[in-house]
């Protein structure tokens, strides 16, 4: 097979905002998008523009300059000058510094239909991102295919897994820079892991290079504008960020009322019950099982008497069989994938012989979306999207499998998206003005406008523990918030130590998910004794009281992008301790919060605290940072710090979200040397109500020079729940003299509460 590579230009023109520039091998294109942004398109046969991840336009305007060597197109913070024999593309900072250029040798070439882009290697440069991969934080000397696949017994070093997110930050010389990949064929990305350190190449089995270039100065700027383009994240359900109880499968309507019941019995915080593939008739999407479910609204309406949502799994096969509702309308419509002959293409899951729709075409997503009022109508208001890689037993659907006018190679990595896509619209639909919950396991890029992503099948051991978090982190870093795991791991027996170690973790976790499968022990939190069940359900305590502080980072994540879980690349870039395999799998929650992921039989830890002044949450103990601690870790306290000068919402104990609790929100302020301030957010938690202005926001100021607290005016025209704020000083020795509200001091007035012995609480009326 002959390597083709591009050449030299042989003309160049410019079309209204694009700029076109010919080979002999191929034509490149070349649009603005931002300032920051820059796409790049090669193709040897330019076909439709489709993208199933951009959701935005580019720049209307596009100017370049021309000398005898090279084009310069200047986008004011960005550089790109483009050689024009052979023609290579190298990006620079608006001040002239080199970010990433192509190979000179190399550049772009074909072998075949495969498109590769080599490009140079910096001696010191780091790579994060790439979403759902296992490995290190950093990605240097690593290679990684795009593949979406069913992977139950994966281990920390296996790939590909269920997701792709072809979108990386590199890292050197204290420059970031971001590329997105936009092609979902099987791809491939070598992080200098082939080359002898002399190289980095990404590409794909066939169509386009076709890339997006993002040149902004930090790596939050940069996921800001990653998540601009491909769509951010809508307010989740607030209930979804409960405490969520699921099993592969509880079998009936009655065993989930029991353990539905038992969480109240035993005063345990919880919001969420699942139902796995076993609730439905043989395993027939859309259908209940009629002897163990036998009236689902009865059995939801008991759910929702006692404050608990119900999400349902649904999975893309549709069983064939003639009578059955979505398979007779399925063939009558020509809704599901084909070989090329047009006969309909059957695969084997768990109804035995399948038909799969073809989610790539409107009508059938719309069909799809209607579906679900057989769920609806009942009370589901979660979707649990399963087995939509596309799984079926033996993995390897046909590639000449067509889906409209793809074939299976073409857009495999694109289908649990499109049908994730399809199941939030259509909930979306037939709930009305209510924001349904939908999880999946397949993604790719842009993911995150439709719905929520999990790990996919992990195991019950400590490696798989931490692997989770630095996927949960590695996901955020592509667009992905609300995140999570399988607590104790979906397969094998965890100890009790793990159980309890991860529940603790699970506190941390964007998505707070409770999983096992068939045949394990039972996970529920009073599975493990007295003394285990009291640290894990006092553990499940800090997750609702936090409620406040992780709904406020939903909206962070909403309007910017930013995650909720960080891995401490984002904010720490230039710290070479965060890289360090000893600390990796640290991350922030939140702006303020850093958690350090321990294993179960490890009862003291070193920590690494970046810059600046630390504060245990359990302790109060203050911790100088820019270096390591080692700090005890018991199994009742996993070591989680607060950063000093953050402010963080708190709200007293409730067993559901849908408990408004005591009124109080509490306002815990830690004292530090430099000025904060944080919004604080909140909404009704389940309506579309705060798209036009019904919430409540409020920034809240600490100015330790002027000894100050502020809280500015309410923004939106929501009415909290919190009838009083309760501020909490920790750390301040009595140094605030006056609180600020809406721009009138107030004096401070010592309460009858106390923190760690020196911190003042007082109560302020709205």
């Amino acid at each position: 097979m002959q390597t083709e590579i591009l050449g030299n230009t042989e003309n160049i023109s410019k079309q209204g905002n694009v700029l076109i520039i010919k080979t002999k091998e191929a034509e490149a294109r070349i649009w603005i998008y931002s300032p920051t942004i820059i796409r790049v398109n090669i193709s040897r046969q330019h076909n439709a523009d489709t993208s199933f991840a951009v959701i935005q336009n580019p720049a209307k305007k596009l100017d370049y300059t021309e000398t005898a060597k090279q084009l310069l197109i200047n986008t004011g913070a960005l550089k790109l000058e483009i050689n024009k024999s052979p023609l290579r593309f190298n990006f620079y900072t608006a001040d002239g510094k080199e970010l990433s250029q192509d190979d000179a040798r190399f550049g772009v070439n074909w072998q075949g239909t495969r498109v590769i882009n080599y490009r140079k290697l910096y001696k010191d440069e780091k790579f994060i991102g790439l979403g759902e991969k296992t490995g290190d934080l950093n990605r240097r000397g690593s290679s990684y295919v795009n593949w979406n696949s069913d992977v139950p017994d994966h281990n920390p070093k296996s790939d590909p897994l269920y997701e792709t997110f072809p979108f990386f930050v590199g890292l050197h010389g204290g420059l970031t820079y971001g590329l997105f990949f936009d092609n979902t064929h099987k791809s491939y990305f070598d992080f200098g892991a082939s080359t002898d350190d002399t190289m980095s190449w990404f590409g794909a089995d066939a169509g386009d290079m076709n890339y997006y270039f993002f040149g902004a100065q930090s790596v939050s700027q940069i996921i800001e504008d990653y998540t601009w383009l491909t769509g951010r994240m809508e307010m989740p359900p607030l209930w979804s960020l409960g405490y969520q109880q699921c099993r592969w499968s509880y079998m009936s309507a009655a065993e989930i009322l029991d353990i539905a019941e038992n969480f109240r019995k035993e005063k345990i915080p919880a919001d969420v019950m699942y139902c796995d593939i076993d609730y439905m008739d043989q395993y027939k999407i859309f259908t209940w099982n009629k002897e163990t479910f036998p009236n689902p609204k009865s059995f939801i309406d008991k759910l929702k008497a006692m404050n608990f949502h119900l999400v349902t799994i649904v999975d893309p096969g549709i069983k064939v069989e003639p009578g059955y509702k979505q398979y007779d309308e399925g063939v009558s419509k020509n809704y599901f994938a084909t070989y090329p002959d047009g006969e309909k293409y059957i695969g084997s899951v768990w109804p035995g012989r399948c038909h799969f729709p073809d989610f790539f075409r409107y009508d059938v997503r719309k069909w799809w979306g209607a579906s679900f009022t057989a769920l609806t109508e009942p009370g589901v208001e979660g979707f649990w999207n399963d087995m939509n890689e596309p799984a079926a037993w033996g993995q390897d659907i046909p590639w000449m499998v067509k889906f409209g006018n793809y074939y299976m190679p073409e857009v495999r990595n694109a289908y649990g998206m499109q049908m994730a896509k399809a199941t939030y619209e259509g909930t979306k639909k037939l709930l009305g003005n209510k924001r349904p919950f939908v999880l999946t396991r397949a993604a790719y890029s842009g993911t995150q406008r439709y719905s929520a992503v999990w790990t996919g099948d992990n195991s019950a051991y400590d490696a798989h523990m931490l692997l989770g978090q630095r996927l949960v982190n590695s996901l955020g870093i592509t667009g992905m918030s609300l995140v999570g795991v399988d607590i104790g791991g979906f397969s094998g027996d965890p100890t009790p130590e793990l159980m309890v170690r991860w529940n603790s973790l699970g506190v941390y976790t964007p998505m707070f998910r409770n999983h096992a499968m068939q045949g394990t022990k039972y996970r529920e939190p009073w599975r493990w004794g007295k003394e285990n069940e009291t640290i894990i359900k006092k553990d499940i305590e800090q997750r609702y009281k936090l409620l406040p502080y992780i709904y406020s980072a939903y909206y962070q994540s909403h309007q910017t992008g930013i995650p909720v879980s960080r891995t401490l690349a984002i904010n720490y870039t230039n710290d070479e301790n965060v890289f360090d395999v000893k600390y990796q799998n640290q991350f922030l929650f939140g702006d303020a919060l850093l958690v350090a992921p321990v294993e179960s039989t490890r009862f003291a830890e070193d920590v690494y605290l970046p810059a600046g002044e630390w504060y245990r949450l359990s302790t109060g103990e203050k911790f100088e940072g820019g270096k390591a601690v080692n700090v005890p870790a018991p199994l009742t306290d996993l070591p989680v710090f607060v950063k000093a000068g953050t402010i963080v919402p708190m709200q007293d104990v409730i067993q559901s979200t849908n408990e408004k609790g005591d009124g109080i929100l509490e306002l815990n302020v830690w004292y530090g040397k430099n000025a904060n301030s944080y919004v604080y957010y909140e909404d009704d938690g389940s309506s579309y109500d705060y798209q036009k202005g019904t919430y409540y926001k409020r920034s809240v100021h600490f100015d330790p020079l002027k000894n100050t607290i502020s809280l500015l005016a309410v923004e939106g025209s929501f009415a909290s729940k919190y009838t009083q704020i309760k501020l909490v000083l920790h750390g301040f020795d009595q140094k605030i003299k006056t609180v600020k509200v809406n721009g009138k001091a107030m004096k401070l007035a010592e309460g009858t509460g106390t923190f760690n012995n020196d911190n003042k609480t007082i109560k302020i009326e709205f």
